[in-house]
This record gives structure tokens, sequence and C-alpha cells, in this order.
């Protein structure tokens, strides 16, 4: 070997060792944030309620697990199917482009139905299969937590607003989990017409029979946590004294960017440099389209009503109808009833968040709106019944027909 080849391979060796330090150090700069040696666990619970853009915020948590997990924030996941999502990202696969699974987006609405299943015999809804039981998502949470060991675990679910009205001790055996963790409770609430016309809304869509909010409709959310906020809330206020509680005015979620920006602006977090952006997720169906979609879950079999339902939201994005918020649901005297009965609730939720009032416009919820539910409803009636291209199906057009006969008689 001559002296200039053995010159040559020391200095490829010292190139290579050189190299080699300089990924080591760039490893060591981007190694994931940890919680301090004796720092506690920080663990935020986000308790709801329905239709104030939890979706969103739980699809955007699930999509950025490992962009987060590096920010020392962990989202957890309670099942193979979550576990395996997070090791396929971490392994440098693509994001999935549709909507992601139900058990991988909303891990913790699962737990939640979970631990209400096993306290009261209910069953867990059909469309959270093959979940574990209990006991092993815990188990799954607290080995993400340790070898993870993030300074900030969240769990956002809307079911764990259930948890008081279902059965109380669902939320000290939630705590007794995290038993050194410091808390913060995070909640968003809407005015109670806005949100229960949302919430009946979200129910017609998954196909439910419902009375019409106009006639005796409201009966059913006012002994509920859809109408009773403090039912809803009492519980947890009272578990967690030292907690610090934040409840949001969905208005004011949505001036500060929605639901997504809202959270990690009042939690302190700091937002992933490189992350997945905010979806819109769970859309409602348009107001217009309630009473018909109402009629159809009554009249027709489960798989038509569906068909109608798939339909109505392409008619309505189609044909020209007024903003589904300015469509009047309840009349005047349900408004007025409704604003009365509801004043104590937001004197409660007010004393909590430290305001003479939590919703300073509650009296607005008096005012009817500008449009009548049925003239609209009418519109999108003669939409598909004009282009029957939209619904196929012969059963469902002469259901149609017949629906836009009778409507014309119907106030």
């Amino acid at each position: 070997m001559t002296l200039k080849t053995k010159l040559n391979r020391i200095h490829s060796i010292f190139k290579n060792d050189l190299e080699h330090r300089k990924d080591s150090t760039a490893c060591i700069a981007s190694s994931p944030k940890i919680r301090d040696k004796n720092a506690p666990l920080h663990l935020i619970l986000f308790i709801g309620h329905h239709k104030v853009g939890s979706t969103s915020l739980q699809d955007f948590l699930a999509r950025n697990y490992i962009s987060l997990a590096r920010e020392g924030i962990l989202y957890p996941f309670i099942d193979f199917e979550g576990l395996s999502y997070a090791a396929s990202l971490a392994s440098g696969h693509s994001q999935i482009d549709g909507a992601l699974p139900i058990n991988i987006r909303e891990p913790h609405n699962a737990l939640a139905f979970r631990m209400m299943a096993e306290a009261t015999k209910r069953e867990v809804p059909s469309y959270h299969e093959n979940l574990p039981a209990r006991r092993q998502m815990f188990v799954a949470i607290k080995n993400q937590i340790r070898f993870n060991n993030p300074h900030t675990v969240i769990l956002a679910a809307e079911v764990f607003a259930n948890f008081n009205a279902v059965e109380p001790r669902l939320i000290r055996n939630l705590l007794s989990h995290f038993p050194d963790a410091n808390i913060t409770l995070v909640s968003t609430l809407r005015r109670i017409d806005e949100y229960i016309a949302s919430w009946h809304g979200q129910r017609l869509k998954f196909g439910h029979s419902l009375p019409r909010l106009a006639d005796n409709g409201m009966g059913a959310y006012e002994t509920s946590i859809h109408f009773d906020y403090k039912l809803m809330l009492e519980g947890w206020v009272n578990a967690l004294p030292n907690a610090k509680i934040i409840l949001r005015n969905y208005t004011q979620v949505q001036q500060n960017g929605g639901s997504v920006a809202d959270f990690f602006d009042q939690t302190g977090l700091k937002l992933p440099k490189e992350s997945e952006p905010e979806r819109r997720v769970n859309d409602s169906l348009h107001r217009a389209t309630y009473e018909i979609a109402r009629r159809g879950n009554h009249d027709l079999a489960a798989g038509k009503a569906k068909l109608l339902r798939k339909a109505l939201r392409k008619a309505a994005s189609e044909c020209d109808l007024p903003p589904s918020n300015q469509i009047e649901l309840f009349g005047p005297k349900n408004r007025e009833k409704l604003v009365l009965d509801f004043q104590p609730i937001d004197s409660y939720i007010a004393k909590i968040s430290g305001n003479s009032s939590f919703f300073p416009d509650l009296e607005k919820a008096n005012t009817s709106l500008p449009y009548c539910e049925i003239e609209c409803a009418k519109k999108v009636l003669e939409y598909l019944h004009c282009n029957q291209e939209i619904l196929p199906d012969q059963e469902l057009q002469q259901y149609i027909y017949e629906l836009k006969t009778s409507f014309n008689n119907y106030s």
C-alpha cells in the first residue's frame, strides 16, 4: 500500500467520523421534549360540549400524534388500531387522505363509552368496533406515557360530558389513573338555542326518530346535559377543586380562530411548527332539511332514510337557501320558555368563570329567526322533485312527491 493510499484512507476515516458526529449532534438537538424529572404530569381534560368543534380538535390531535409527541404533548391511543397508526406515522408512511377511523380520531370517546358501558350495562355504540376492555385501554395510555415521558397528556372527549349524569363515580375513576397530575379542565359551551338546534340536527343525521322542536321536541332535552349545563359540569368541578378550569363561549372560540387555535391558546400549549392543518369534520345537516329528514326517519326503513339524508345534503349544497343559522326551529313560546329556564344555569356557569353572565347575549335567544323552517323545506323538496338524479330510488322519489304535497298544508 502506497503512502498516498494510506493517507487517503486515514482522511476517509476521519471524514466519516466527523459526519457521524454531526449526525449524532443533529439527533440530540432534535430529541423529543420530555417532562423534567421532578415535574408533575400536566393532564388536560377536554370534556366537550357536543357540536363545538370537538371532532375537528380530535382529528387534529390524532393526525399530529408524532409532531405533538416530539413537543412533549401526548394524545394517547387506546387500542391496537391507534397504536398501529402511530407506528405507521413514526416510520414515515403518508398520512391517511380521507376521514380517520373513528377509534383513531376519537379514542377517548371510545374510552368514555366503554367506561359507561361497564358501569351501567349499556352498550357501546356500534360504530366503535373491536374495542378492548377498559383496563386494557388504560394500560395502553399508561405505556405511552411511560415510553414518551410527555410533560402534557390530552384526553379529549365530548362523551365525558355525560359522566356526571350517567354515573358520577366515573369521574373519580378516570382521575384515579392520574393521581399526581396537575389538571386543567376545558369545556366549550354554546348559547342554548344554537346548541339545541345543532344537537337536534346531529341526532337527525344519525337517524333518530324525534318530534319536531316547534312542537314538543324540547321535552327530551330539558333534564339532560343537552340543556342543563350545570348537570354536565358540576361533578367535574366538585371533583377537581384544585384544577384550572377553562370555560369557553363558543362564540369566542370562533372569533379566536376555531376549536384548535383556541384550545392551544387557552391551554398555553405551542402548536408544532410542522403540523397537519385543521380539517372541518362532522358537518351538520342544513336546517332547511331538518323536517324532511325527521319525517324520513319516522316513515322509512333505516336504509332508505339514510339514502334520503345523503340526498338532502347534496340538495342543500346546490339549491338557493338562506344561511342555516337563520332558519327558525322553535317558535316564540318555546324560545321564551327556553331563555327563562336557562337563566339559572347561565348564572351557575358565570359564577364558575367569574363573570356576571356567561352568555351575555342570552336574551337574543328570545328573538325568532327570519326564515320559516317549512318554507325552506318546501324549496328543498321542490329541488329534489325537479332533480331526480340526486335521488334515483323510485320509492324515495314517490316519497318526496307525497311530502311535497303534504307540506303545502304544513305549518
